[in-house]
């Protein structure tokens, strides 16, 4: 019942600060599987999405003041879809992939927008892994392997001196916690998404694989905050 107040609210045009609060109540409960089971529903699912600005036409990011809600709402769609196979299943139906993969793409060159790209690759790692058709529809209709590299490459400032050579630089500063997250999580949605692909058929395919390898040799080069964060990165 608490959940399902908390979402009622939530559903109602509410102030920034009282949404936040909310939302961070509703990511706490959700880390129980039983409290879930009532509340996992198709348009307690939407109400989250709306929140993470996922079913916008409109540029998701207009506002920073809604950075902190959007960031939260995709946190609490991170432990929902977890800890339930419904919604798990609901995801598929409701598009949410195709949906995160647009906002990852409005991240691109923009300030300020390291956690919710952070937690929007957390999501569509957690899709991928747990739903072989989103894994599929990732890798086939959504482009995934080319949106995810990109988000890598972001996450790691990539320079390129040839067509697949990233420029080397020795005393190029360690990433930043924020970029090491993005970073990991993007590798780990990637690992995914071509868990089934030691066969590839085009040339585009093959670009692609050619363009993350290099990608992945200057990932190994790189160090992160601290020692741990590096050896988790690689």
């Amino acid at each position: 019942k608490l959940c399902e107040g908390i979402l009622n609210i939530l559903e109602k045009d509410t102030k920034t600060s009282c949404q936040v609060a909310c939302l961070e109540a509703l990511r706490i409960l959700s880390r129980d599987k039983k409290v879930l089971v009532p509340v996992t529903t198709k348009r307690n699912m939407q109400i989250l999405m709306k929140l993470a600005k996922l079913d916008t036409v409109e540029d998701p990011l207009e506002r920073v003041s809604d950075f902190p809600v959007i960031v939260e709402a995709l946190k609490c769609l991170c432990n929902i879809i977890f800890n339930s196979s419904v919604a798990q299943k609901l995801s598929l139906e409701l598009n949410l992939a195709a949906m995160l993969c647009n906002l990852l793409q409005e991240c691109k060159d923009r300030p300020l927008v390291d956690d919710i790209k952070c937690f929007d690759l957390r999501l569509l790692f957690l899709l991928s892994l747990l739903h072989t058709d989103i894994r599929a529809q990732l890798r086939q209709e959504l482009q995934g392997v080319q949106v995810l590299t990109q988000a890598l490459e972001s996450s790691l400032s990539v320079r390129w001196t040839e067509e697949y050579k990233v420029a080397e630089d020795r005393d190029r500063p360690p990433l930043s916690l924020q970029e090491t997250d993005c970073a990991i999580e993007a590798l780990k949605a990637l690992f995914n998404v071509t868990l089934d692909s030691w066969n590839v058929h085009s040339k585009n395919e093959s670009h692609q694989f050619r363009y993350m390898a290099a990608i992945l040799r200057h990932c190994l080069l790189t160090t992160g905050p601290t020692e741990e964060k590096t050896e988790e990165l690689h």
